[in-house]
């Protein structure tokens, strides 16, 4: 079994449906361990991406290789390497609980049952119910068990909370980062759901039509960006001269700026246009990635490493 030190690396990996190019030759390298966050604009690529490395999709040009593994190539063992969550929770309806938990145990040779047991109890799920009789909450919670209780080595969670109520999204979520089997492996997880990123993940990757756009901790990058007030009685600098800026709003009289890279100089920039005063907010991750997203959404820009 190799133990490189990356759980996935694209390179140059391109996907096109006709004339839609899904990824584009993306390069991406994601390192063993901890919990790592893919986000983006829908079609920024990411399904895709998630397809071709579970072998489901053949990739148009590039490669993609998962836990040392050629992702067109994978052998039943390869898989039971890597555990799959989706937000369908595409189970059985008409099997009982116990009949489902039976057959994975028997399916996969590292079966945990304790982290099996430790993820389902924060979960009110009967043995005996039929999986049909599950609320979408504990359909998720009954998933997330059975992937982590088969041992893997790395764990796919695509948008896993996607239309569960505030409440199971918490349990889900209590249930992922205080299982002691998701320690032992590396976790991708995708969501649209910046607080639960902000919460979760130790690394944040940012895809944008089908390219690696950023991937840093999220702190970090929240530290790149930052949202200025400024008094200007006129109309203001050309929207085209602001250093760095992602988004820009006129209200009341003040100009609110949302700008990328920039530090004290920008108070002096904002200020030699005019400003009578300039006052610095603190941005939440929310913030960051969809006005980053936005501006480059019209302009795809290379990666910042």
């Amino acid at each position: 079994m190799s133990h490189n030190e990356y759980v996935i690396e694209t390179q140059a990996l391109s996907k096109r449906y006709g004339r839609k190019l899904a990824l584009d030759h993306l390069d991406l390298r994601v390192p063993r361990g901890r919990i790592h966050a893919v986000v983006g604009a829908n079609g920024a690529g990411k399904s895709t991406l998630f397809r071709i490395l579970l072998g489901f999709l053949p990739p148009t040009a590039g490669s993609a290789r998962i836990l040392g593994r050629d992702s067109q190539r994978l052998t039943p063992e390869d898989r039971g390497r890597t555990g799959f969550v989706n937000e369908e929770h595409t189970l059985p309806g008409w099997m009982r609980v116990n009949a489902v938990t039976d057959m994975h145990r028997r399916q996969y040779p590292r079966w945990n049952e304790d982290a099996f047991r430790n993820v389902l109890g924060h979960y009110h799920v009967l043995p005996e119910q039929k999986v049909a009789q599950l609320s979408r909450g504990e359909r998720a919670g009954f998933n997330l068990a059975l992937a982590l209780a088969q041992g893997p080595e790395l764990l796919v969670l695509d948008e896993p909370t996607l239309g569960l109520d505030v409440v199971a999204k918490r349990a889900f979520l209590e249930s992922l980062m205080y299982s002691n089997a998701a320690e032992a492996c590396t976790v991708i997880y995708c969501s649209h759901q910046m607080e639960e990123i902000e919460r979760v993940a130790d690394n944040l990757i940012i895809l944008e039509q089908g390219k690696l756009m950023h991937m840093s901790a999220p702190d970090d990058f929240c530290a790149r960006v930052t949202y200025w007030i400024a008094d200007i009685p006129f109309k203001g600098p050309d929207p085209r001269t602001v250093p760095g800026l992602l988004e820009l709003q006129r209200l009341d009289g003040l100009h609110h700026y949302l700008v990328l890279d920039q530090d004290d100089e920008f108070a002096e920039f904002l200020r030699a246009s005019g400003a009578r005063s300039v006052q610095s907010m603190p941005v939440s991750l929310d913030r960051a990635v969809n006005g980053f997203l936005a501006k480059n959404h019209a302009a795809p820009t290379k990666a910042h490493a």
